[in-house]
C-alpha cells in the first residue's frame, strides 16, 4: 500500500453519492461501458490514490488520462459534485509524481506547454507542417504524425487585431476588452476579426491589450496548476490597465478557465472580479439584443454543435442557438447528441488519439444524419476536429462569429 497523499479536497469528493446519473452524460463511458471510464468510477480512483490504496501507476493514471474533462457530468449530477476541480487536483498530483513515457513527456512538456501558449512559437512550428500538408506528404507519414496534420486549417490567418477598434455607432454603449487567444490568434485571425466586428456592430468599442497571454486553460486541464496560476495573474494585470465594462472571449475552452480565475487563485478579489467580467461572445451579444437585428436568412440547412466548455461549465446553450436561428430561420435543424464531446477537448486529440477518433466518428455520423450543409460551433478545437472528420463530405464547419458576420446586412 502506498503512503497517503494530500492533494484532493476530500469534502468535495465525498459529495458524490454514486447514483450513476452521470453515466449517460460521460462520453468515454458511452464509448466503452467501463465503470472506470465514468465520473463516479474516476472519483473512486481519485480517492483511492489520495488514501494510498492505489499506486500511481500506468493502470490508475490511464483512467484519469482518458477523461476528456468535458464536465458534462456536472450538469447531470444532482449533488453538485465539482468534478472539474477534483480532476484538476488529481492531474496536478499525477504530473508531480508520475513518470511518463518519453513520447508523452515530449508531447506534453514541449509541444503543448512550450509551443501552443506562445503564438510566435506556434507559427514557426506550423510552417513545416503546412509545407508537408501542401505537398501531400501526410499520405506517407505514420499515423501519429498524419492525424495531427489533418487538424490544421487550410487557410490560416494570423493577422493581429488592432489594439483599439472603435464602434462606428456613436455614442458607444461602452468599452469591452477582448481575449485574442493562442490558437485563435494564429489559426483563426479572421474569426477574431469577425468577433470584433460583431462587437462594434453591437455598439461597443473594443480594446485588445497587447500584453495579454495564454489564458492558462491548457495548463489547468493537464494538471499544471502552478503554471495556470502564473498565466492568470499576468492576464489580470494586463486587463487591469484598461477600463472596460466586460471581457469578451470567443473560445469556449478558454472561457471556462477565465471565468474560474477566482477558484484557480483561491478566491483572490482581483481574480474574482476578473472572472465576473468575462463573457462569452454569444452571451454578451444576446444580452445586448443582437439576435433581433436583421440578417440575411440562410438558404442552407444549418446545425449547431455545443462546445463542451460552453455548454457544461458555463451552462450556455440557449444563446448561441438563438443567434444561429436568427440567421438560419426554418433551415435550422437540431443535432442529436449535440452536447457530447467531439473528441477535441483541448489537446486530447493529440494525447489520446484513439478515443478522440472514436468520439469524432460518433459526432460526424450524427451531423450527417441532419442533412446540414453547415455546422456552427464556438471553439477552435471543435472546428478543427469536426472539419477533419467531415473532409470531402461537402459540409462546412464555421465559428459562430464568422457565421453571423457573413450574414450581416450592413
Amino acid at each position: 500500500m502506498s503512503a497517503p497523499a494530500d492533494f484532493l479536497d476530500e469534502k468535495k469528493s465525498l459529495a458524490c453519492i454514486h447514483c450513476g446519473l452521470c453515466l449517460g452524460a460521460c462520453p468515454t463511458y458511452l464509448q466503452t461501458g467501463n465503470e472506470n471510464e465514468s465520473p463516479r468510477g474516476r472519483i473512486y480512483i481519485m480517492r483511492a490514490l489520495q488514501a494510498g490504496r492505489l499506486p500511481v501507476d500506468h493502470a490508475s493514471v490511464r483512467h484519469i488520462d482518458l477523461c476528456l474533462g468535458c464536465r458534462a457530468c456536472e450538469v447531470a449530477c444532482p449533488s453538485g459534485v465539482q468534478y472539474g476541480g477534483l480532476l484538476e487536483q488529481t492531474r496536478d498530483f499525477i504530473e508531480r509524481t508520475y513518470t511518463r513515457s518519453p513520447y508523452q513527456t515530449f508531447l506534453r512538456r514541449f509541444v503543448i506547454e512550450r509551443l501552443f501558449p506562445v503564438p510566435w512559437r506556434m507559427k514557426i512550428a506550423l510552417a513545416p507542417a503546412r509545407f508537408a500538408k501542401a505537398l501531400h506528404l501526410d499520405r506517407v507519414l505514420p499515423t501519429a504524425l498524419r492525424e495531427p496534420l489533418r487538424l490544421i486549417p487550410e487557410n490560416l490567418n494570423s493577422t493581429p487585431l488592432a489594439e483599439y477598434s472603435p464602434t462606428p455607432h456613436r455614442p458607444a454603449l461602452g468599452t469591452v476588452g477582448f481575449i485574442r487567444g493562442c490558437v485563435m490568434s494564429v489559426m483563426f485571425g479572421d474569426t477574431n476579426a469577425s468577433s470584433v466586428r460583431l462587437l462594434n456592430e453591437a455598439g461597443f468599442d473594443v480594446v485588445v491589450p497587447r500584453d495579454q497571454e495564454c489564458c492558462g486553460a491548457l495548463f489547468a486541464h493537464s494538471g499544471r496548476l502552478s503554471m495556470a496560476r502564473d498565466y492568470a495573474r499576468r492576464n489580470i494585470a494586463a486587463f487591469a490597465k484598461h477600463k472596460v465594462d466586460a471581457i469578451i472571449i470567443n473560445a469556449a475552452g478558454c472561457g471556462s478557465t477565465l471565468k474560474e480565475y477566482g477558484h484557480l487563485l483561491d478566491e483572490e478579489p482581483a481574480a474574482q472580479k476578473f472572472g465576473a467580467m468575462v463573457k462569452d461572445l454569444t452571451e454578451f451579444l444576446v444580452a445586448n439584443d443582437f439576435a433581433s437585428r436583421e440578417f440575411r436568412v440562410s438558404t442552407e440547412r444549418v446545425t449547431y454543435h455545443d462546445a463542451c466548455h460552453l455548454a457544461h461549465p458555463q451552462r450556455i446553450t440557449k444563446q448561441p442557438r438563438e443567434l444561429v436561428k436568427a440567421v438560419a430561420g426554418a433551415n435550422y435543424v437540431e443535432l442529436s447528441e449535440a452536447d457530447v464531446c467531439c473528441g477535441s477537448a483541448g489537446t486530447y486529440n493529440l494525447t489520446e488519439p484513439q478515443m478522440a477518433e472514436s468520439l469524432q466518428q460518433r459526432k460526424i455520423q450524427n451531423i450527417l444524419r441532419t442533412g446540414a450543409k453547415i455546422v456552427v460551433t464556438t471553439n477552435p478545437g471543435c472546428i478543427m476536429q469536426i472539419r477533419a472528420g467531415l473532409e470531402n463530405r461537402g459540409v462546412r464547419v464555421l465559428h459562430i462569429a464568422d457565421y453571423l458576420a457573413d450574414s450581416l446586412t450592413s
